[in-house]
């Protein structure tokens, strides 16, 4: 009997049938030290977010005995309390209202200039792009006081309305950054083969080049989504005047300086794990939608 046959099956390649050679031992030091540091990363996200939702079912008393501890017995009323106490129900409403208008109209206007730049040759194509991808070097809070005065003068402020194109605004340029290089790898022959057929511009990119783009619209709008629920300092500056008004980001800041004072950190954890779940279950649920629209956008 061989040498190679003596060697049990585990260390067998099961598409040649022959030995898989041993890895060296700097490759397995270089992976233990990877999943190491992966294993900590995880560790730093899991840890707090289990200890808010732990503070969330426990009382103000279990809370400042032991932080660490775990309820007695789950205090569901921290929601409740949250949710209508907080107002924590009416920002989310209001913070839904105004993403449903944003989150479109980036997409839709983002879509529309990503396919012209990734398809159409035209003067200026490359420069258009580049101001869109220069965009995200751009911090917002420089922007804030051009903003506020611009909004001022066309009667804006302070409303829904000059929110959502803000938003959008500062939305598009990654956008079309990301969907700019998706467009590109999608296959000319069907786009030529519906031209042919008959197809106007605005049919072929509405009922053929948008359905083919699906995975990369779902992610990037996965991002978007997360990226206009969480924002604070917009809505600060740009919707200060009514407190009714407020936006999720600021509900939640509301609630810390009213727990601060009426010592209910309870509902303060509660408020923050509602705010958390729509996102967590958007991931959750298009988790496969997202890695396919990365991966994709980035293989010609």
């Amino acid at each position: 009997m061989t040498a190679d046959t003596e060697r049990p099956a585990a260390d067998l390649d099961t598409a040649t049938g022959r030995p898989e050679p041993e890895r060296p031992a700097k490759g397995r030091a270089s992976g233990l030290f990877s999943q190491g540091l992966l294993w900590a990363w995880a560790a730093l996200v899991i840890i707090p977010v289990v200890w808010v939702v732990i503070g969330s079912l426990k009382t103000s008393r279990e809370i400042a005995a032991d932080p660490l501890g775990l309820p007695d017995a789950p205090q569901w009323v921290n929601y409740l309390n949250a949710w209508t106490n907080g107002n924590i129900g009416h920002y989310f409403l209001n913070t839904v209202q105004i993403m449903a208008f944003s989150v479109t109209g980036t997409m839709l206007l983002g879509a529309m200039a990503a396919y012209v730049i990734a398809r159409y040759s035209f003067p200026g194509s490359r420069l258009l792009y580049f101001l869109f991808a220069g965009g995200m070097m751009f911090p917002v809070f420089l922007a804030l006081f051009p903003l506020f005065k611009t909004l001022d003068n066309v009667a804006l402020l302070n409303t829904y309305t000059g929110l959502t194109l803000v938003y959008i605004a500062y939305s598009l340029p990654f956008t079309v950054f990301f969907l700019t290089a998706f467009f590109r790898t999608l296959p000319t022959g069907v786009a030529e083969a519906a031209m042919i057929d008959g197809a106007g511009h605005y049919r072929l990119f509405f009922q053929v080049m948008l359905p083919m783009a699906r995975p990369g619209l779902v992610a990037i709008t996965i991002f978007n989504i997360i990226g206009q629920w969480n924002q604070f300092l917009l809505p600060l500056v740009l919707l200060n005047r009514n407190p009714d008004d407020a936006v999720i980001s600021q509900g939640l800041a509301n609630l810390a300086l009213r727990q601060g004072y009426e010592g209910d950190p309870g509902a303060l954890f509660a408020g923050t794990v509602l705010a958390s779940v729509p996102i967590f279950l958007a991931y959750i649920f298009f988790q496969r939608q997202i890695q396919a629209g990365l991966t994709a956008g980035a293989i010609k």
